[in-house]
C-alpha cells in the first residue's frame, strides 16, 4: 500500500508578499536614513549661522581668556540687538579677513577715548575694570568715527589692539561671545559676568 503524503507549497501570493514586504522594510530604511542625514544638516547649517566656535590663541586677553580655551560666539547678537561697552567681541582681523580677534569693546561710534595714567576714560568719563591684566602704560585719544568700534584686550599691556592700529568696522564683528566651554572646568558665562562700570 502505497503512503502518499502530499506537501503544500506556499501559494504565489504570499511569496510575492514576503518579498514586497522586504522591500518596503529596505526603501523605509534608507527613507528614515536620508531623513535622519538631511535633519542633522539642517541642524548644523542652522547652528553655524547662529553661533560659531572659537579658540583662544593668544594672551592678549588675559585674564579674562586664556589660551586654549574654547568660546561659543552668538553671531546674530548685534543683528537684534546693539553692541555695549565691554562686550567681548570676535572680529576678523584688519586686512585679514581669514584671521579672527578677540577684544573687549570700549569704544562705540561718536565716542571720545582718552587714556592716561593707567585709566581709560569714555566721553570724560573713567572706567572701573576689574578683569584687566595691569593698567595700560600707555596714553592717546581716539574719536570713534561712524560705523566704526575702539577695541581693547584685557591683557592691555600684550595685546595688538586699537591704540595700535585704530578702529574696527562695525561690518567686521562676527559676534558676541557668550561663554567659554571647553575645558569643562573652565566653562563660565562672558555675557554680564565682568561689566565694565563708570568709577564714581
Amino acid at each position: 500500500m502505497k503512503n502518499n503524503t502530499s506537501e503544500q507549497l506556499p501559494e504565489n501570493n504570499d511569496i510575492e508578499s514576503q518579498k514586497g514586504s522586504k522591500k518596503s522594510s529596505c526603501m523605509g530604511f534608507i527613507i528614515d536614513t536620508i531623513e535622519t542625514i538631511l535633519l542633522a544638516l539642517i541642524l548644523f547649517l542652522g547652528i553655524n549661522a547662529v553661533s560659531a566656535r572659537v579658540r583662544v590663541e593668544n594672551v592678549s586677553m588675559e585674564p579674562t581668556l586664556l589660551p586654549g580655551e574654547f568660546l561659543l560666539v552668538n553671531r546674530v547678537a548685534y543683528k537684534i540687538g546693539t553692541p555695549q561697552i565691554g562686550d567681548v567681541i570676535v572680529f576678523h582681523a584688519p586686512g585679514a579677513d581669514d584671521l579672527d580677534y578677540i577684544k573687549r569693546l570700549i569704544g562705540l561710534p561718536g565716542d571720545t577715548i582718552h587714556i592716561d595714567g593707567g585709566i581709560v576714560y569714555v566721553n570724560g568719563q573713567a572706567l572701573y575694570e576689574t578683569y584687566i591684566a595691569d593698567s595700560p602704560n600707555y596714553t592717546g585719544t581716539w574719536e570713534v568715527p561712524e560705523s566704526q568700534l575702539f577695541v581693547l584686550g584685557d591683557n592691555r599691556n600684550n595685546s595688538s589692539d586699537s591704540h595700535l592700529w585704530g578702529f574696527i568696522s562695525e561690518d567686521a564683528v562676527v559676534g558676541k561671545a557668550l561663554l567659554i566651554y571647553w575645558p569643562l572646568d573652565e566653562v563660565s558665562l562672558l555675557t554680564g559676568a565682568t561689566p565694565v562700570q563708570a568709577a564714581q
